[in-house]
């Protein structure tokens, strides 16, 4: 591994050093992540002439991009995590034969539906407690807030489900204040920064996260992964994801009521809740595994190299 620092897109010595490695180790592909190192490792390629590598730039981000120029200009290929990021940056005029989707995928290895989740025991619950859970930052976008207003209403009806967020963030305080407003400290439990996602994830009945904007949402295949059905928004690429119907439900953004009602169907229809976990589980292998994702940035690679040559 080497380390350039990269202090602004215009740092000269950054250029410089990576227009050096590039030439000395006569490299093919440089893929880039963001701005900043697109338009360096972009500048510093197009000063070595016809024997510069291929720049292929990864866009990871939902989000309205602010110019094309380190999209058309500098990068060779584009390469998004859905279809959803694909499709927005063609119709702001990037060419579409020069974008591809290569969607994020995790070592599934780690993930066995047979590992039996322990959180249960770490709250003092009984092993058939109805436990709905997220494993997510805790920010405005990610749609905790939606989640707790449905707690009542799941209540209503299971009035011994508990509810799990694990992850840190700047509306921590917002949220204890609201659970502790509607009554809900019992049920509720803000679990903090926890590193043992796996656990969490296999200790859960559902898997809910009403996210505003999402290019795809790695929690979402994590949560596929570990067999457990999800609920979600229909928003951005999260549909790639969770296959309303067969691997969970897509809810309206901002609609309490909607995800109080998917997660109640969920846990009043156990046949269901259990085939769509195994569905997920079959969705992450056969879309999201490592293996799949190598294979798709392989042959955009591949395509470069050839048209090179």
């Amino acid at each position: 591994m080497i380390d350039i620092a990269m202090r602004g897109a215009l740092d000269l010595p950054a250029l410089w050093q990576l227009r050096h490695l590039m030439a000395s180790r006569r490299i093919d592909i440089v893929n880039t992540h963001s701005g900043r190192d697109t338009q360096l490792a972009g500048m510093a390629a197009r000063t070595l002439g016809r024997q510069r590598p291929r720049i292929v730039r990864t866009r990871h981000l939902a989000l309205p991009i602010s110019s094309l120029f380190s999209y058309v200009t500098l990068p060779d290929h584009v390469v998004t995590v859905s279809r959803f990021v694909a499709g927005y940056l063609a119709s702001v005029k990037v060419p579409a034969e020069h974008i591809t989707a290569v969607p994020t995928g995790i070592d599934l290895g780690r993930y066995q539906t047979t590992t039996p989740g322990s959180l249960r025991k770490e709250l003092g619950l009984a092993d058939d407690t109805p436990l709905i859970g997220t494993v997510a930052i805790l920010r405005r976008k990610k749609g905790h807030a939606e989640l707790i207003e449905a707690i009542p209403t799941v209540l209503e009806k299971f009035p011994t489900a508990h509810f799990v967020f694990a992850g840190d963030g700047p509306q921590t305080n917002n949220l204890n204040q609201r659970i502790t407003e509607l009554g809900l400290t019992r049920n509720v439990h803000l679990l903090g920064l926890r590193r043992d996602v796996v656990n969490v994830l296999a200790s859960l009945d559902l898997f809910v996260l009403p996210t505003h904007q999402e290019a795809l949402g790695t929690a979402f295949i994590e949560a596929a992964a570990m067999g457990v059905p999800a609920i979600a928004c229909r928003v951005d690429g999260v549909p790639e994801v969770v296959c309303d119907g067969k691997t969970g439900l897509l809810v309206p953004v901002d609609d309490s009521a909607a995800i109080a009602a998917s997660i109640i169907r969920l846990l009043s229809d156990n046949p269901l809740r259990q085939s769509m976990g195994i569905a997920a589980r079959q969705w992450a292998e056969a879309h999201y595994s490592r293996e799949v994702m190598v294979e798709g940035m392989l042959a955009v690679y591949q395509k470069l190299l050839a048209a090179k040559s």
